[in-house]
């Protein structure tokens, strides 16, 4: 079960009561919009229409009508299906095919136009074979995100960039990435926000690598906290990447709305 971090609804609460509006960008690309929203209400936190995902940045790097084989969760699904594309069939699904024009005994799928690849735990080698056979068969390789790791209550699990990294030296091509700290996440929050300068904004995250990273990719400025897995050693250890100067640290983000709220 998700638990706050200590002070972190109230910030919410006190940034939006001061007008600022908070985004809530996230990597996760395998649950759906609406769960994500729940779960962040049952913490106290109504995030309706405030909740982007690294599924909705790949969905919007696929045109309407391409047939996509998709190795993922249901998030993806559902941003496939948003961008007005076809699920032709899922890695996962070893069903003689499963609705996919596949050929059991060549282990190739026809016409597929993308290969689509985010987190799912049911990845294997069957999986592995049919996406990569489908790339080296002229499909482009879309990725929700290249994290290598996904942190959990129990601890670092392997992420989607994991199986994407099997998935890329399987077909030999190189992946249009979509989550952060990619160009396609920061296309799809300039949207939904509907600003292109985000110069006053700021990301707030835990990781300078991907958050950090992806402030660089919005132009914008970065609140590093310590809440997460990073500890104030990886954010002087990764220093030289924001030499821009728009980089602070906070111990959390109650310290961080304080901040910017002035109270």
């Amino acid at each position: 079960m998700h638990q706050p971090i200590p002070g972190s609804v109230n910030a919410i609460e006190s940034l939006r009561n001061a007008g600022h509006r908070v985004l809530f960008v996230t990597n996760n690309s395998f649950s759906v919009v609406a769960d994500q929203e729940k779960a962040l209400s049952k913490i106290g936190i109504d995030a309706h229409k405030d909740v982007v995902t690294s599924s909705q940045a790949a969905g919007a790097l696929l045109r309407k009508g391409e047939r996509v084989l998709l190795g993922g969760g249901p998030g993806a699904v559902e941003a496939i299906e948003n961008a007005g594309a076809v699920l032709a069939g899922r890695s996962d699904d070893h069903t003689h095919g499963g609705a996919s024009t596949h050929d059991t005994r060549s282990g190739v799928d026809s016409e597929i136009d993308v290969v689509m690849v985010g987190y799912h735990s049911t990845f294997d080698y069957r999986g592995l074979t049919r996406l990569s056979n489908a790339v080296r068969n002229g499909a482009r390789l879309v990725a929700t995100n290249d994290d290598a790791t996904y942190p959990t209550p129990h601890g670092l699990i392997p992420g989607g960039g994991s199986i994407l990294a099997a998935v890329a030296a399987a077909s030999g091509a190189e992946p249009v990435i979509a989550g952060k700290p990619h160009k396609p996440m920061a296309d799809l929050v300039r949207h939904v926000l509907g600003i292109d300068d985000l110069s006053n904004a700021w990301m707030v995250g835990d990781r300078p690598s991907t958050d950090g990273l992806f402030a660089q990719t919005v132009g914008c400025n970065f609140a590093q906290v310590l809440t997460g897995i990073s500890s104030l050693n990886d954010v002087n250890d990764d220093e030289s990447n924001f030499a821009n100067g728009k980089t602070h640290v906070f111990a959390d983000l109650a310290s961080f709305a304080k901040m910017i709220v002035g109270s």
